[in-house]
């Protein structure tokens, strides 16, 4: 069985405040830094998700408004693939949509019917 290795190195200020984020794969030739990581585990146990959320203190707002609009996308993206339920995948959409004209970051949509290939 084949095995990845994905790991995170967090730097930490005096205040233990996220200064940089570094990140490799195994599978990858690359290291990385990011601004903000999101990792969600599912505990099939527990049945319960487990969060860890960081960001570096140099990410700026606008930055996190855009970070968490693209994760809204792709969340829908994702569940439609695992799922295959198109209908709910649209809601969210349309709700990222939403999300993303009250913050400014796309322009508005008089249509809110976004399918995954429109």
């Amino acid at each position: 069985m084949k095995q990845s290795e994905i790991k995170f190195i967090v730097t930490l200020d005096d205040n233990k405040m996220p200064e940089k984020i570094d990140w490799s794969a195994s599978d990858a030739q690359a290291k990385s830094s990011s601004k903000a990581v999101m990792i969600a585990l599912w505990d099939s146990q527990e049945k319960n998700t487990l969060r860890i959320d960081l960001w570096t203190k140099d990410m700026m707002v606008d930055e996190m408004k855009q970070f968490y609009h693209q994760n809204l996308l792709s969340m829908a993206d994702t569940f439609e693939r695992a799922t295959g339920e198109v209908e709910a995948a649209k809601a969210m959409r349309n709700f990222a949509q939403e999300f993303g004209e009250r913050l400014n970051l796309v322009m508005k949509n008089k249509f809110h019917s976004l399918g995954k290939n429109t």
